[in-house]
């Protein structure tokens, strides 16, 4: 009988920007696309048998763009072609709503749109222009969803190693009446973090995983907090420190498990609190987001 298959996969800006997948064990890698324009966010759709990631292009101009194949690395399609984003980052499949999320960097914006690229929307806008661009502390760069509680979470990293990220949620639609510059549902959850970059949620347990590739000590860790606590009791716990650059953080909550990328080629497994670890690949070029998948028995990757 054949088993069914859980996959990594791993974006690498560098040697041209390539898409590859792994074992979670590290073994069977296997490059599916290559010639990415510095390639950041991941994340795959099993029901429809799609790979999807985020270009950020040149980041001082706007020309971001999403890409999709099919889970063996065919069908290559842009969804969203270059320039209706600046510079996308890290990316969520939201599979109750069937969208896509990401953050836009120098865009200094929050977007989503359907899975064949269509509807575009705007939810968050932190900045307009050339000035406002300048401010990295209105970037936006991780995103994730809880479809149950209704919320968007996001960070905006601030300059590097600078102490000025922040991690916000607010609901996953526009309130009637309200644009994306001047929605009044928005919630600051964490400010001052070195340098907050990629957000997972265990929506089971309830709580907020991220990465985080400022300085030590609180920096170049993964950290996470409950996404409910009482009042005033927003304290991050840390769980994996001495990453070089951490970026990526994909989980697996049935299994217990969370997978973790940084610049420096790494792949990380760890048990959700951060013990056990292990490096399963290492100095594999720069590299950025992740996804976990586990595929029906019988799929070709």
């Amino acid at each position: 009988m054949t088993r069914r298959q859980e996959r990594l996969f791993v974006l690498e800006a560098s040697s041209g920007g390539r898409l590859f997948s792994v074992n979670t064990d590290g073994t069977e890698k296997k490059v599916l696309v290559t010639g990415c324009r510095i390639p950041d966010g991941v994340a795959v759709d099993v029901v429809a048998g799609h790979i999807y990631w985020t270009n950020m292009g040149i980041p001082s101009e706007n020309d971001g763009s999403i890409e999709r194949v099919d889970l063996d690395g065919g069908n290559r399609t842009t969804i969203v072609p270059s320039g209706a984003t600046y510079t996308p980052k890290q990316l969520h499949f939201e599979a109750t709503g069937r969208k896509l999320y990401w953050g836009d960097r120098e865009g200094m914006r929050v977007m989503r749109c359907d899975l064949d690229g269509s509807n575009v929307e705007t939810l968050v806008q932190t900045g307009q222009g050339e000035n406002d661009r300048r401010d990295e502390t209105k970037w936006c760069v991780g995103v994730t969803v809880d479809p149950v509680g209704g919320h968007l979470y996001w960070t905006q990293k601030g300059p590097s190693d600078a102490g000025l990220g922040k991690i916000l949620r607010t609901g996953i639609d526009l309130p009637a009446g309200e644009s994306a510059a001047e929605r009044g549902d928005i919630e600051v959850l964490f400010e001052g973090l070195p340098e907050p970059i990629d957000l997972e949620l265990d929506l089971a347990e309830r709580v907020l995983y991220w990465t985080d590739r400022g300085d030590p000590p609180r920096g170049n860790t993964v950290n996470r907090s409950p996404m409910d606590p009482p009042a005033g009791q927003r304290t991050p716990e840390i769980l994996l420190t001495h990453l070089m650059e951490g970026i990526g953080i994909a989980l697996d909550t049935d299994g217990g498990r969370m997978y973790v990328t940084d610049l420096a080629g790494n792949v990380y497994a760890t048990d959700l609190d951060g013990s056990n670890r292990r490096e399963i690949l290492i100095l594999q070029g720069n590299l950025t987001g992740i996804a976990r998948a586990v595929l029906p028995a019988g799929t070709r990757v």
